[in-house]
């Protein structure tokens, strides 16, 4: 890896609050998503004065929203590994599955699990929809990939049975939710609301969050 650029952002007070002992290793995914994160067109660079609060904490306290421990998470269209990446960092009890389809970023993504030494992380290319069947979880996220009449298609058929979709959502996620509503039937999912994460950070992470239940 290359030598990281001078202007990182510094870690604000909240991340210690976040990643508590794992601050550290945030800060150093902060520094590669700063480096070939951009190098790689993963983060553009006008983005990395803002990677700690619009990026790694606003992805990183998703797990509020996902209490059960030692659980299998699928992140669909992980990208730069957010939330993914943050969420392994901050969660090492979760096992993270990333799913990505572009041959050059699950190859970064990989380097960068090495990097961070994360042992809870596995990354797979392909399709969400490749992964049909042999691939699960409690919980199934993605962030910026599709508007959620499409996500739910992807993210859906991943949910284990009882197990929930954590979408990450700007403003128009209660929009978002009202479009979907005719397919939550067709996709088994109950229970779908529209909530807040991370209370402590200046801008809360605004999420969908819903339930799948009968067969698969």
């Amino acid at each position: 890896m290359s030598s990281p650029p001078n202007d990182i952002p510094a870690a604000p007070d909240v991340a210690s609050r976040v990643f508590g002992d794992r601050l550290e290793v945030a800060a150093a995914f902060v520094a590669i998503l700063a480096d070939t994160g951009v190098s790689h067109g993963l983060i553009g660079p006008r983005e990395v004065p803002r990677l700690w609060d619009r990026h790694v904490l606003n992805c990183a306290v998703i797990g509020e929203a996902m209490p059960e421990r030692d659980a299998r998470v699928v992140d669909v269209g992980s990208g730069a590994g957010l939330p993914g990446l943050a969420l392994a960092i901050a969660r090492p009890d979760l096992q993270l599955h990333l799913v990505e389809p572009m041959a050059r970023r699950t190859a970064w993504l990989s380097t960068t699990v090495e990097s961070l030494g994360l042992t809870n992380v596995e990354v797979h290319r392909g399709r969400a929809e490749d992964f049909r069947g042999s691939l699960s979880g409690r919980y199934v996220t993605a962030r910026a990939v599709a508007r959620l009449p499409k996500l739910l298609g992807w993210c859906a058929p991943l949910t284990e049975v009882g197990g929930d979709i954590v979408a990450m959502k700007g403003a128009s996620a209660g929009d978002e939710l009202v479009e979907a509503r005719a397919l939550l039937k067709k996709w088994h999912l109950v229970d779908a609301r529209v909530t807040t994460v991370g209370d402590a950070l200046p801008d809360p992470t605004t999420v969908i969050i819903l339930r799948r239940w009968g067969r698969r």
